[in-house]
């Protein structure tokens, strides 16, 4: 039943019921709307309540109708199967509705029509909406200026809402958007700046404050309007345009706005001090729009590179931010969100690849320029502007002002540290250096290096050695001695893959960073926590005679009393651990110290970010320091108890579930020690219901389990369905999935396969026919190891796959690399059946559900199946490893047997693949025969691995002499047809019959 006018009434008593504080009156309203919400007339009945006059002064129930309605236009807008959603009447309705609404006082339900407004256009934008646009536009053009700020509310929000849409079409409709509102924005962004800048001019001169207050709301309103128009100016330009760095045409409003643009800045940031005190709301309106202003000259310059690099734009901004950078005003240095985008921009610039010089030469003689060519054009003229904006002597103040007082810590950045140590210290990280003004800077100064290292390398060094002179490792009064000190270690960790040129580690170590570690001064936290960081960010320069005393550095750091400095020390000692060249031999009796330091640390930490990032050093602890078992009783209570903590951190868990797959690798054979914590984890990670993003980790320490077990448990036996469950519902995990399936083949041997046959079957059959080639390739390996595993029943089991198999080898397209081997793995496959289980492949050929696959998939009708699989087996002997060959060899063999004529036409190519294979020899034999000998020095302890490699010698393929096989089915061949025998063994090449008696040993 639909809602009318005449469900106004009990719409609004529904609406102001559903805020009373009595849940008696409360509960039975929001219930009631939440089942209206789908019913037509809904929206309508909610727009009236927004709309209506006499409700003006109701702001509290029309922000619920309006919550309301932006609800249900997110429910219900896309017309769905499963609900009847809003008509096409009604929806025409609700859109003249709101485009007739745009004087809304309220600021927030303005703000929550102007997202439902873009959520709509984002749907029915232009198709269903066309006049839009033209609508808002019109309106623009004489409204006040309350409306006009609410209209650009709506722009703002549409335009960001379409400007994510990324089909051709919709480029090209914001395009012509653009195109349409462009010249009208700016121009209203220009006029609105005088009128912003002449009111602040005369706010300084105003003394009554009654006045000042009046010409203060009205003027704010117009700031704010100017502000959203930035805010479209930038969309425009970002969105409407392609970019500039892969289409090489101008951006002509780039180079119009941006000087405007840096010049509202200017203008702005004068009445950053002055107004402070007086005039509040206009003191942060200046913050955010400086701020702002130069976030857009950001996205415009990442967006269009080359129109930013010119004359006009790029030297402007750049001489501006460098100038703020190294000689800000006074009041400006307390500004850190602009500094910060400064040296953002500053930072970008830097490292932008379009103004690199590009190192490529030009044909000689070639009249055309190529889109390289003038590409080559434009980088080495914006690179000339910024060598011209960038002497050394700038590139040098600008190195020394960025360590001498940005890197330095302050007295908040002091009692930050102290407050909360943890955060502090993650504050350096890529996702935090852009927010904080000292991260910013370092960031900044390792591209500046990296630009000017040869120049800066001594400078760096310089400033190193006159901090240490200063602040000898004795000192330890919070002077500004230590703090430069401290910075200047900072500077020297950050690029040492230059700086390893101009300093000895070895020296520095010796003489300074050990020396700092003796001193246990509370203060002296800041200098141990960035000797923790040198030591990791140095690791490649730690050479062998030096490694010993930085791993004994770094387990005392461990022990440090400030987190901040445990949790640097913790970084730093995974580096090395990771490290190439870590001696597990110098480290091995610091071991037992750094689990116990390790797993307190963990203990003590709070943050989710510390504890993944100890979680981590801990994997690498488990992954490469050799013998865990001294240890394995520490490590499975310590998984035990995290992970009980761990619920509902699902981010946390995948760590976790990284670090135990490490602990099962590395204790192997005797991974059932931490059964008791292992298998529980796994089952709650298997689970379906569980987050997505433990599937896959979940499912690579189900793989190292099986992997590993020395004897398969019952409970792994059990788990096994759920493979069925989660390849059902994606092949996203397909490959792991796959060395599951094998390992509880090679592991559980008859007594798995008895239990879940059916499951296996339900698998293979899954997956062959509804993956890819790659797909494909992962899971015949699998079904080759079934077959060799149970030659008798294994055919049997799975005959509906193999009969898939068989239409992929008999008609599969091979015109590209991977279907060549998918092809040749499968014919590889059925000959091994052919060979173990010959009667089988006779029962398959012969199945009516074979025959009608064949015939949908075009294969001629009355060919003889087995002769065809003959052509594809001798097609594809080349694309195989050696134990197919050999295995094609054996198959061909047996063909020799067959009292079909046919195989005469094809004996000298049978002969011939036989021949080429028994003469070969094995390609691999070297590698198994180096592999078996350095294992038979060595305990063998079951794992897949090792009952991989039994197979393989037990494999009959591998035992059986196919030289026997051949001379013995020769010689039926030949008692079968008798003469027709003789006649095609003449039709034989002398040198292949040569080479075929040499290969038999026959006289």
């Amino acid at each position: 039943m639909a809602l009318s006018v005449s469900d106004l009434p009990a719409m609004y008593s529904l609406l102001s019921n559903s805020l009373s504080g009595d849940v008696a009156l409360r509960k039975p309203a929001e219930s009631t709307l939440a089942q209206s919400e789908n019913m037509p007339g809904f929206c309508s009945c909610l727009m009236e309540v927004i709309t209506a006059k006499d409700l003006a002064s109701q702001t509290d129930v029309r922000l619920m109708a309006s919550l309301y309605f932006k609800n249900s236009i997110n429910r219900y807008w896309r017309n769905k199967r499963d609900s009847s959603g809003i008509t096409n009447d009604e929806k025409s309705h609700l859109r003249q509705k709101l485009l007739s609404h745009l004087r809304e006082e309220n600021y927030q339900i303005s703000l929550t029509l102007a997202v439902l407004i873009s959520k709509i256009a984002r749907i029915d934008y232009p198709k269903e909406w066309p006049e839009l646009f033209s609508v808002l536009a019109q309106q623009l053009q004489s409204s006040d200026v309350l409306t006009s700020h609410r209209i650009f509310m709506i722009l703002f929000r549409t335009l960001k809402e379409l400007s994510t849409k990324r089909l051709a079409s919709d480029q090209k409709n914001f395009a012509e958007i653009t195109s349409q509102f462009f010249e009208y924005s700016w121009h209203l962004w220009q006029t609105d700046m005088k009128t912003i800048l002449n009111g602040f001019s005369s706010l300084t001169q105003i003394t009554n404050s009654n006045a000042s207050e009046n010409h203060q709301d009205e003027l704010y309103l117009t700031c704010e309007r100017w502000f959203l128009c930035s805010k479209i100016i930038r969309q425009l330009i970002v969105s409407g345009f392609p970019s500039d760095e892969k289409s090489l045409q101008e951006v002509r409003p780039v180079k119009e706005v941006c000087p405007l643009l840096l010049k509202a800045i200017q203008s702005l940031l004068p009445y950053y001090s002055s107004f402070g005190e007086h005039h509040l709301k206009l003191f942060e309106f200046i913050k955010r729009a400086c701020t702002k202003v130069m976030k857009i000259l950001i996205a415009i310059q990442t967006r269009h590179p080359y129109s930013f690099g010119d004359q006009n734009v790029l030297p402007l901004v750049m001489d501006f931010c460098l100038n703020k950078i190294t000689d800000p005003e006074p009041e400006i240095m307390s500004f850190d969100q602009f500094l910060i985008q400064c040296m953002s921009m500053a930072k970008i610039v830097l490292e932008c690849k379009e103004y690199k010089p590009i190192m490529t030469g030009r044909v000689v003689n070639e009249n055309v320029v190529t889109l390289e060519q003038r590409k080559k054009n434009i980088s080495g003229a914006v690179a000339g502007v910024l060598s011209s904006l960038l002497p050394n002597e700038r590139v040098v103040l600008l190195c020394n002002v960025l360590i001498r007082r940005y890197f330095v810590l302050t007295s908040n950045d002091l009692e930050e540290w102290h407050q909360n140590p943890e955060s502090f210290h993650h504050e350096q990280d890529a996702v935090l250096w852009s927010e904080k003004l000292r991260p910013c800077a370092e960031a900044l100064y390792i591209v500046l290096f990296h630009n000017h290292s040869q120049l800066l390398g001594p400078v760096v060094v310089s400033i190193l050695q006159e901090a240490m002179s200063g602040c000898p490792p004795s000192v330890t009064d919070m002077t500004s001695g230590l703090l430069l000190k401290d910075a200047a270690y900072g500077a020297a960790a950050y690029i040492y893959y230059e700086l390893s040129n101009y300093l000895s580690f070895k020296d520095w170590f010796d003489n300074a960073l050990s020396l700092e570690l003796t001193n246990d001064h509370p203060n002296m936290r800041i200098i141990h926590r960035k000797v923790a960081l040198i030591l990791g960010q140095w690791v490649s320069e730690i050479k062998d005679d030096t490694k010993r005393p930085v791993y004994c550095a770094l387990i005392r750091l461990l022990q440090d009393r400030d987190l901040c400095v445990r949790l640097a020390a913790s970084r730093s000692l995974y580096f090395h651990i990771e490290d190439a060249a870590f001696s597990q031999q110098e480290f091995s009796d610091l071991l037992p110290v750094c689990w116990k330091l390790s797993f307190k640390l963990i203990e003590d930490v709070q943050e989710f970010d510390s504890k993944v990032q100890v979680l981590n050093t801990i994997s690498v602890l488990i992954a490469y320091v050799g013998d865990i078992i001294p240890y394995a009783l520490e490590l499975v209570q310590f998984f035990q108890k995290s992970w009980e903590e761990s619920s509902g951190e699902s981010l946390l868990q995948i760590q976790l579930l990284n670090a135990l797959k490490n602990f099962v690798v590395a204790l192997g054979y005797k991974s059932p020690m931490c059964y008791n914590v292992l298998l529980p984890v796994l089952v709650s990670g298997l689970d379906l219901n569980s987050p997505d993003e433990l599937l896959e980790d979940s499912m690579q320490l189900w793989e190292a389990t099986i992997s590993n077990a020395p004897s398969m448990v019952p409970q792994l036996l059990t788990y096994f369905p759920s493979l069925v469950d989660i390849l059902e519902r994606s092949f996203d995990h397909l490959k792991v999935a796959a060395s599951i399936i094998e390992g509880y083949i090679i592991l559980g041997g008859t007594e798995f396969l008895s239990l879940h046959a059916s499951s296996v079957a339900k698998l293979f059959d899954l997956v062959v026919g509804n993956v890819n080639d790659k797909g494909l390739l992962s899971i015949l390996p699998v079904i080759d190891v079934l077959i060799q595993c149970s030659p008798s029943d294994g055919p049997q089991l799975i005959s509906s796959t193999l009969q898939k198999m068989m239409v992929i080898c008999l008609t599969g397209d091979d015109r590209v690399p991977t279907s060549t081997a998918v092809k040749a793995s499968a014919a590889a496959i059925l000959a091994r059946i052919l060979v173990t289980n010959t009667n089988f492949v006779g029962q398959l050929g012969s199945e009516p559900s074979l025959l009608m696959l064949l015939q949908n998939a075009g294969f001629p009708v009355g060919e003889n199946i087995l002769l065809c699989l003959v052509d594809v087996w001798l097609d594809k002997v080349d694309n195989v490893n050696y134990i197919q060959k050999k295995t094609f060899g054996f198959a061909l063999s047996i063909i020799l047997t067959l009292r079909l004529p046919q195989v005469l036409d094809k004996l000298d190519q049978i002969l011939s693949v036989c021949t080429s294979v028994i003469l070969g020899g094995s390609e691999d034999a070297t590698e198994d025969e180096s592999s078996d000998s350095m294992s038979s020095s060595r305990p063998q302890f079951p794992s897949k691995e090792f009952r991989r490699r039994q197979m393989k010698i037990a494999d009959p393929i591998n035992q059986l002499s196919l030289e026997n096989s051949v001379r013995e089915n020769l010689q039926t061949c030949a008692s079968l047809h008798g003469d027709a025998f003789n006649t095609a063994m003449a039709r034989m090449h002398p040198a292949a019959l040569a080479q075929l008696k040499q290969a038999l040993k026959m006289t």
